[in-house]
């Protein structure tokens, strides 16, 4: 499984952290430069770590489907400063919601 920037991801920290996040960078050869979305050390969310490329697992990319999903995600995207991310997911709530009123 070849992982690259932008992947989502989940792994464990040498000291056993678990971490989710995103691929911001990939370093050195096994090497992926993570920021840390959510963990249960609360310390290092939002930061940046590096890790081994083997301690990280790819997450499956899912369909959303529903307007609280897609809330959530434009909440998201504006805490990691995806501008690309928040405009696409506010185009598709601007559609729903299109849809609802033409009913």
């Amino acid at each position: 499984m070849l992982l690259k920037t932008g992947d989502w991801v989940k792994g464990t920290l040498r000291e056993g952290e678990l971490i989710m996040g995103y691929i911001e960078s990939l370093d050195n050869p096994g090497i992926v430069k993570v920021t840390v979305v959510t963990s249960d050390n609360h310390d290092i969310i939002g930061k940046k770590v590096s890790m081994l490329g083997e301690r990280v697992k790819r997450l499956p990319v899912s369909n959303v489907s529903n307007k609280a999903q897609i809330q959530f995600l434009i909440d998201l995207a504006l805490s990691t400063g995806d501008e690309e991310w928040f405009i696409e997911l506010s185009s598709k709530l601007n559609s729903m919601n299109e849809l609802v009123n033409q009913s």
